[in-house]
Formats: C-alpha cells, structure tokens, sequence
C-alpha cells in the first residue's frame, strides 16, 4: 500500500520552512546588499526547493507498507533501497498523531515502536485517517492472536469480545480537573527559555542595573514575573497537551487519546507492562492528588514519540489513581521502610558542601568579577538540615508478596511498583560516599527504557547488611517466578 498523496505537499512545505528560514538568514547575511549576490541566492534557494519537492515524489513512489498476519513489512529508499520486516509479537505501541493541519487534511502519522527499541520502528508520514485507525487496531488484534497461539500473556476471549465492542473507559480528565492539572504541574524545559532570555539581556542592562537596593529589588521583581509567566506558560501547555483525555481498556491494550491542536491517539500494552508508578509533586501532595504511569519493554513515561502518553492518569485523588493502578496490576497494600538515620546526616553533610560551593563561588565573583552579595548564599547551610530530612522522608522500599515497592524524591515524588516477573537484574551498587556511611543501594532492573538512563526502582542508601539481604530476598523471588513460569 501506499502513503497518501496529500503527504508529498505536506512534506515538502514542512521541510521548506526550515530551508527558507536558513536563506533568509543565512544568505542574504552573506549577500551583503548586493542584487548580484541577491538573485544568486533566490535562484538556488528555488532550485534546492525544486530537487526537494523532486525527492519528495520519488520517496513517495518508491514507498510501500503491507501487513500481513505476522510483520508489517516496510520498503523505501531513494536512493538506496531497505526492506523491513517487523514482527507484530514485538511491536508495543502503536500511537496515530493528527496536527491541527493533518486533521483539516484527513490525514495522520502512525508511529510503530517495538520492544527494545531506541527509537520509532516504522513511521508512516502520512496516510488517511481512516487507514490510520485501521492500522492502529489490526496491528493490535493480529498481535493478540499470535501471542495466543504462542501461549504468551494476552487477551482472553474474553477480552477480544469486549475490544470488538469499544473497550471499556476507564477514565476521562474533565474539564475542571484539566485546570487543576495545568495549575498544579509544571514542565521544567520551559526553564530553558527562562534562563535564554536571562541571558540575551544581560550584556543590555547589566551595566544599568546596580547590585545593591533597588537594582537587587529589580532583579528580585524580574525572577517573580518570570516565575509567574513560566508557571502560567506550563498551565497552558499542560492543557493544550492533555486537551480531552480519555483512557480506554481495549482487549489487553490502554488506549490513550488527547490533545486540542494536536490529537494523539495510542496503545500501551499491558502484557508487555513493566512498572506501575505513582508519582506526586509538591503541589500534587498537598491537595491529595497524583498521576498514574505505566512503563512498557523498551518505552517509558516521557519517551520519544510518544511524548508521556504514557502517563495513564494526568492527575485525580490519589485514592482514585491507587485503585485504578490495582486493575492494571494487582499489587499488596505497601508501607514503605525508610533509609536508616545515618542516611540522613549524609544528606545534612553532602547539603551543607553545596551550599559552602555556592558561598565559595559567590566570594570568587565578588573578588575578581564584579561586586555581588556573595553572603546572601549563607541562607543556603540553613537549608542543608530541613532538606536532608525531606529528602530522608521520601525514600523507603517494601519487598512484598509479588512486588518491589520503592520510593524516592521531594519535589517529584515517585512510588514504582515492580512485579518479580518483570525483573531482570538485580544489583547491589555501593559508591565511595556510601562506604564511608556503610550505606549502600539495591537496583531492581526491568526492560524500561529508564534502565538506560539509571532511572530503575531502586532501594536508595540501605544499611550495607540490610542490601545484601534485600538483593538476595528478590533475587530469589525472581529466580521462583522464573521456576513456577518453566513449570506450567
């Protein structure tokens, strides 16, 4: 099959822009004024416009898709040809994005990722909604017959039955706690644009602004505006992000939709779940709210394309989000033991060297910069006592019955809740800081994708004795599910 024909226009202005943008820039930057120079730029700017839209139609020709009942068999290339095969059994998500643009079109991109993999499988740019959504729940019903025929994890009869009949809606965020979400959540990239801009005016009124009186009360009066406007940004995204979020339970599937310009509509499968984790921030703590998500072989809540579709529940009452992670996966009511008390007063230490680092570096600019009050940065050795027993208060672990509780963070606070059948290494890691404490952390590592960026459930500053028993108590729950699994 093919991709839609509106997808060459769609490509080419999409990719047109940016090569616009760089002439415009770039080469009439170069030109200097001169109309010689000027039409040169024209002329190949046309002409580089011209071989894009010619490479666009060969991709388009020379792209084809199939799915049979056990891959989805891709070839494409224009200049070099590659043909893919993959296997329905791995592929894990299946997410169809409409931009506000694709759905004025009726077009979408379907996304295809597997298990393991580091990145997007299959993309298709573009095909017709209609075919998007077909795609979307053939994938999903073909992988389920065939991993019933293999005897694996998958749906039921049962569950085919209530998948053909729409699923079942498990939750939808209204309008109000859509608010509450954008209000109480905030995306910290948006920072970047904070400390950009900060940077940009800088050399402009650094030489205005004097750092004492009212120039400290000016710079004080800019971080809050800032602040505000980041926070009032984020609410904003949030929303625009979480626009009409509905979760579905489709056969052994979530399916995922949201978005108000851009809609996104996906799966998570279930028999590929890896972690369940309630996670809080400070806000979400102190009005008894949290958000629900599930992490998948190979793909985690954040992960590209996907961009947190996985978060299974934006935020309700934690009562609501517990409830709702027990019919994901069955785990046993948990209380979670804390870091012994010499982890805390190794927070206190490791706080109070920040804080000398900073005093230290305020001093240094002070001396041979420019006058800065350096000693305002004293306040920070107040902090290092309140901010090592919030940091001890946050952490902890229980080993269950059939899972791995672990707990960990302040400002966002993470309960992960790992099932023994999903773990696949456990490690006992012990860092020179620790040895002097003789602390050491037990890793429970599972096939997320945030194994790769040291971000597994972990029992964070154990008593040495107590993490070769924690290691060794898992470590053989694992190896009893692996047994009991063998047996059947």
């Amino acid at each position: 099959m093919k991709l839609h024909p509106l997808s060459i226009p769609v490509r080419v202005v999409s990719r047109a822009v940016g090569i616009v943008w760089a002439f415009i820039f770039a080469g009439f930057a170069l030109a200097g004024g001169d109309p010689l120079l000027l039409s040169g730029v024209v002329v190949l700017a046309v002409v580089v416009l011209a071989g894009l839209a010619g490479y666009e139609v060969a991709y388009y020709r020379r792209f084809d898709y199939e799915l049979t009942d056990e891959s989805l068999d891709i070839s494409s290339g224009v200049f070099s040809r590659r043909d893919r095969e993959i296997p329905l059994r791995r592929v894990q998500n299946v997410d169809v994005t409409r931009s506000f643009v694709a759905r004025l079109l009726g077009i979408a991109v379907v996304d295809v990722e597997t298990a393991g993999g580091g990145g997007t499988e299959a993309n298709l740019r573009f095909v017709g909604g209609e075919e998007a959504d077909r795609l979307q729940e053939a994938i999903r019903a073909k992988r389920a017959a065939l991993q019933r025929e293999e005897g694996e994890e998958g749906e039921t009869e049962e569950a085919e039955a209530a998948a053909s009949a729409g699923g079942e809606t498990l939750f939808e965020l209204s309008d109000r706690d859509l608010v509450l979400y954008g209000a109480l959540s905030f995306d910290p990239r948006l920072a970047s644009g904070v400390v950009a801009l900060a940077t940009f005016l800088a050399p402009t009124f650094g030489d205005r602004i004097s750092l004492s009186g009212l120039g400290i009360a000016a710079i004080v009066g800019f971080a809050v505006v800032a602040a505000l406007a980041l926070w009032a940004a984020s609410a904003v995204a949030r929303i625009v992000q979480f626009y009409g979020f509905r979760l579905r339970r489709v056969g052994d599937d979530l399916r995922y939709e949201r978005g108000l310009l851009s809609r996104h509509d996906g799966t998570i499968p279930l028999s590929k779940l890896q972690t369940v984790a309630v996670e809080e921030n400070v806000l979400m703590r102190r009005f008894g709210f949290a958000s629900l998500a599930v992490e998948t072989a190979g793909y985690a809540p954040g992960s590209q394309p996907s961009g947190g579709s996985e978060a299974a529940i934006p935020i309700a009452p934690r009562e609501d989000v517990l409830s709702l992670a027990q019919t994901l996966e069955p785990f046993h009511d948990f209380e979670v033991e804390r870091p012994p008390e010499r982890a805390r007063k190794r927070y206190v230490r490791r706080y109070l060297l920040v804080g000398l680092a900073v005093v230290a570096a305020g001093f240094l600019v002070d001396q041979f910069l420019t006058s800065v009050p350096w000693y305002a940065a004293g306040v920070l050795l107040l902090l290092a006592w309140p901010a090592a027993r919030l940091t001890h208060r946050h952490r902890g672990y229980e080993v269950g019955p059939d899972h791995v509780v672990t707990q960990g963070g302040f400002w966002n606070r993470s309960t992960r809740i790992v099932p023994y059948r999903r773990i696949q290494t456990v490690i006992r890691r012990q860092t020179v800081f620790q040895q002097r404490w003789r602390l050491a952390t037990v890793i429970f590592d599972t096939a997320g994708s945030r194994s790769i960026s040291a971000g597994d459930a972990a029992a964070l500053d154990r008593d040495e004795d107590d993490a070769d028993s924690i290691a060794v108590a898992v470590r053989d729950r694992v190896l009893d599910v692996i047994y009991e699994r063998d047996r059947k």
